[in-house]
């Protein structure tokens, strides 16, 4: 009689198991699948009925047509991805210039003057722009002149009006002292021949400050000193100054 006898020697022998390859096409059909879909509907076709060579030609390209698509996304994925570093590298030139954007805020750097730009769209008879601090309270006020249809545009130096004057009681428009440097309120109101009113948009330079790459859908967005960010195609101007 046999018997079995049970040697610990090889307890701890035992068969490493092959780590399984992780799938990384996410169960999607590759080529390779499609081509053996097809020979084994070739093998199991009823001989008395075969495949009509129109369909298989059908199928083959159908199947080419969706992996040619499926390709040519990933291609504009890369170019899209491409793109957006260019334009980055593109706006990062920006970073130390000013540029044009619409704002009823005006920043008064200290260094240079703050400067904008009115865009009527009919005649008025006369065009006044008004800076106010925070408070809301107003610290200049002067007109542009010779308004016409289209551009106009002003410039500010940072003077502001003291308490109780108005710019008629200027002599030439001199003033000694000037603002802080900072962001102030902007407004800006045309008369037209018919005696009415109206707020009117402006457009300002601002200088940039640093540019980044929104990762919510926004894209390029540029960093304007005092006014925070702004989109890279809201931008209507670029400038030196």
């Amino acid at each position: 009689m046999s018997s079995v006898s049970n040697n610990s020697a090889l307890n701890n022998l035992y068969w490493e198991e092959k780590p399984k390859v992780q799938d990384r096409n996410n169960g999607a059909l590759t080529q390779a699948d499609f081509f053996a879909l097809l020979t084994q509907q070739l093998a199991y076709q009823d001989p008395t009925k075969p495949v009509e060579n129109d369909q298989m030609i059908a199928q083959m390209t159908n199947f080419t047509t969706a992996d040619g698509i499926g390709k040519l996304n990933e291609n504009f994925s890369s170019l899209a991805q491409s793109m957006t570093s260019n334009q980055a590298l593109q706006a990062s030139s920006l970073v130390g210039r000013s540029v044009l954007t619409q704002s009823d805020q005006l920043v008064f750097t200290g260094d240079s003057l703050a400067r904008g730009v009115i865009d009527l769209e009919r005649p008025a008879s006369s065009l006044r722009v008004m800076i106010e601090n925070e408070k809301g309270e107003l610290i200049q006020s002067f007109s542009v002149e010779n308004p016409k249809m289209g551009r106009n545009s002003f410039i500010w130096d940072g003077t502001y009006l003291p308490s109780g004057e108005s710019s008629a009681d200027l002599i030439d428009g001199e003033l000694s002292e000037r603002v802080r440097a900072g962001t102030y309120k902007l407004k800006v109101e045309a008369s037209y021949s018919d005696g009415s009113r109206a707020s009117v948009p402006a457009n300002v330079y601002t200088p940039v400050g640093s540019v980044s790459m929104n990762s919510n859908g926004k894209g390029i967005m540029l960093n304007l000193l005092g006014l925070g960010a702004v989109k890279l195609g809201d931008v209507l101007e670029v400038s030196y100054g």
